[in-house]
Parts: C-alpha cells; structure tokens; sequence
C-alpha cells in the first residue's frame, strides 16, 4: 500500500468538499441538503431501510437520519411503513416522488460536473473517472 501523507489526504479533503459545494449550488432547484439526499441515495441503492441502517450506512448519527428523513416525508419523498421482518419497528421507503427527486437531483449536478469536466484532456477525464470508481470502492468498504 502506498503511503500517503497528511498534506495530500487534507488537500484531497478539502478539494471534495469543495467540488460537492460547487455541485450542490449548480443542481436545480429546490436543493436537498446533503444527509436527506443521501439517504436518498441509500434508499435507491438498497432499497426499504431501518432508519438505524441508513444511520450506519452513512455514517451519521440515528438523530440526524431521523430528522432528514422527517423532512423527506414532509415533503412526500420518503414513507414509512411496518418492517415485515419486525411488526414493532418500521422501515423508511422511498416514493414515487422521491424517486424523480433523487434522479432530477443527480442529473442536474452531473450535469454541471460533465461541463466541468468537459474544460480537461481527456486523460485527466478518464484519471477522474477511475478515481471516482476507487472512492466508490473506499466508501463502499464499511
């Protein structure tokens, strides 16, 4: 395993951030914060979830999943339903709604990412790609 310095990790850090803000101000409006739009996501990739679970997955804590996914129901994205495998505790789904929410959503940021990326060679394309697939594999880890 290659050794990575502090500098580099904090550079890395910090250039994420900054490219998730940039995107987050280019997406369309109305825009989902960050942890309700994750749990969109989590719900998209794994389907109907314990809020605890979805906690878990992104690495929050089960107060901060709960009050995103109290907004997401607000607003008729997310619904909550009677975990079949446990009568007493419920799971959160994903709407119809919630559904075209999360695509409108993440196209409209690849969107402004693709024109982004569309101003580099294409060998720095196709860098930024792999290294999109080796934080997938980062993330996907836990």
């Amino acid at each position: 395993m290659a050794a990575v310095g502090d500098d580099d990790a904090l550079d890395l850090v910090v250039s994420l951030h900054r490219l998730l803000r940039l995107l987050r101000r280019s997406g369309p409006e109305p825009r989902l914060q960050p942890t309700p739009l994750i749990v969109l996501a989590l719900l998209n990739q794994y389907g109907p979830s314990r809020v605890g679970v979805l906690a878990e997955r992104a690495a929050c804590t089960q107060p901060t999943v709960t009050a995103a996914v109290v907004q997401l129901e607000g607003a008729g994205l997310v619904r909550r339903e009677a975990d079949p495998a446990d009568g007493r505790a419920t799971r959160v789904v994903m709407t119809a709604r919630g559904a075209r929410e999360l695509f409108r959503t993440g196209r409209g940021e690849a969107g402004a990412l693709a024109t982004r990326l569309g101003s580099l060679q294409p060998d720095e394309v196709r860098t930024i790609l792999e290294a999109g697939r080796l934080l997938r594999r980062i993330t996907d880890r836990d």
